[in-house]
């Protein structure tokens, strides 16, 4: 009787925890995600391989891809490696791909059928077993198509004998761009314009000061999909930093959870010194300023997690820019970035009322907030490839320098309206590139060799050279 009563209490509980889960559960609205033309190409592709979607966690991996099953697939069979550790225990021992499926679809209670099935396997850097087994799939049953995601697949892919070489795609998730975040406000004739801009005629008036207005909110709200729907919902910043502050606090757990002991009160320094960072004129990373004493051989296996996790973006500085620019950077001087416009302003605790008053938004915590949005711009565009910076000893400084096909392009950040600085005049006159572009609360214009492009079109930075070439102009 004892047992029975016992047994009753336990799935109460249980059912109250499961009732109290969906209670904290917020809907996430259906947003459009430019990575899912990427998904529908991958569908098609004759050479397609397995999957993996890295990015941050909460980042909207999992909703997307299973959206791209919904719209696309008869049958989504979804795995959670971290909500069910056990499933490791199906890749162990003998990995063959057939016996695989036959256990995991017992599992999901339907058949898994080639051609109709997506499988979604969900944070796998949990299992390195299954990891490994991406490449056998690949080999014996090409045909299935298999997309896996996990919010630390940086820390996983990085551990020996897990990463199956040649044998999958890849492709990262970031954080909302501003044009997504445009669309996901029904302002679809806004995106419309802005995606079709194929010239370098000035924007008109009305257009420019609407695009400039939702730029402050999305320096406020951000690119996280969550705090994106909490706002467009119900407009209430509160809540929606409160979501933002939530996710801050996830990615310092994961610390203490995934990140090697010695390593976890050094990534909690380097994490919180970020800020420091940004907010000085001289953005480079120093140890020193961390921890007193501090040198590079203490701290980097802590940056590097950071950077494995998408946690840190790390922006090294190049001698001059040469082809392949890797080859003249400098892996001692670093500047260190966040992975959203909108969790650096809460970190560095900055208040949403600043975007009521005039630019001020942009031009606070010394332009950092817009350094860090150019960059997640920059990216958004699905490249794997991190920009570089350049300087002139203590002259001149470019804040990024981004390969255009055969082009090397200088891309200065300016927060306001004033353009006026020294640095771009600097890299120009010794250098003489092709073209060169400055963002900043001005109009769409050439002059001369640069190209002014509003900071709400950063995304479109690699187009606007080909534009220039063309000779399109107002």
């Amino acid at each position: 009787m004892y047992r029975i009563k016992w047994y009753f209490n336990v799935q109460l509980d249980l059912f109250g925890e499961i009732r109290k889960h969906a209670r904290m559960e917020r809907p996430v609205r259906i947003m459009k995600r430019s990575t899912m033309a990427y998904l529908e190409k991958w569908k098609t592709d004759v050479y397609r391989k397995p999957l993996i979607l890295k990015g941050i966690r909460q980042v909207g991996k999992t909703w997307l891809l299973k959206e791209f099953g919904k719209r696309r697939f008869e049958d989504t069979a979804y795995f959670n490696f971290e909500e069910n550790p056990s499933l490791d225990d199906y890749f162990k021992g003998n990995i063959n791909p057939g016996r695989i499926l036959d256990g995991l679809a017992i599992l999901h209670g339907k058949k898994i059928t080639e051609g109709r099935t997506l499988i979604v396997f969900d944070e796998i850097q949990e299992s390195n077993a299954a990891l490994n087994s991406l490449k056998y799939f690949f080999e014996s049953m090409p045909g299935q198509h298999i997309a896996c995601a996990g919010s630390l697949l940086g820390i996983g892919l990085s551990r020996p004998g897990s990463f199956p070489v040649g044998k999958v795609n890849m492709r990262t998730l970031r954080p909302m761009n501003f044009f997504e975040f445009v669309e996901a406000c029904k302002e679809d004739l806004l995106a419309e314009y802005i995606a079709g801009i194929d010239s370098l005629r000035p924007i008109p008036a009305p257009v420019f000061e609407k695009c400039v207005e939702l730029l402050k909110t999305y320096f406020i709200v951000g690119g996280m999909p969550e705090p994106v729907s909490a706002w467009l919902d119900t407009k209430d910043v509160g809540l929606t930093e409160k979501i933002q502050k939530e996710i801050l606090a996830a990615y310092e757990l994961d610390f203490s959870k995934h990140a090697p002991s010695v390593d976890i009160p050094k990534l909690h320094l380097i994490w919180n010194s970020i800020v420091s960072h940004l907010s000085r004129e001289n953005r480079k990373f120093i140890y020193s300023a961390v921890k007193k004493g501090a040198r590079a051989r203490e701290f980097e296996s802590a940056i590097i997690w950071l950077e494995n996790a998408g946690l840190a973006l790390r922006i090294n500085r190049i001698s001059k820019p040469g082809l392949p620019l890797a080859a003249y950077a400098d892996a001692n001087a670093f500047k260190v970035y966040f992975p959203d416009v909108g969790l650096l302003r809460v970190m560095a605790r900055l208040s949403p009322k600043a975007f009521i008053q005039g630019d001020r938004l942009f031009t606070e915590f010394k332009g950092a907030l817009t350094e860090n949005f150019v960059l997640q711009e920059i990216l958004s565009k699905g490249g794997e490839f991190l920009p570089f910076y350049w300087t002139s000893k203590a002259r001149a400084e470019v804040e990024f320098i981004v390969p255009v096909d055969d082009r090397i392009v200088p891309v200065e950040v300016k927060a306001g309206v004033n353009a006026r600085s020294k640095s771009l005049g600097v890299y120009r006159q010794k250098y003489n590139p092709e073209i060169a572009i400055r963002t900043s609360l001005l109009n769409l214009k050439k002059d001369g060799d640069v190209l002014n492009i509003p900071l709400f079109l950063a995304s479109r930075i690699v187009d606007f050279p080909v534009m220039a070439n063309t000779g399109e102009n107002a």
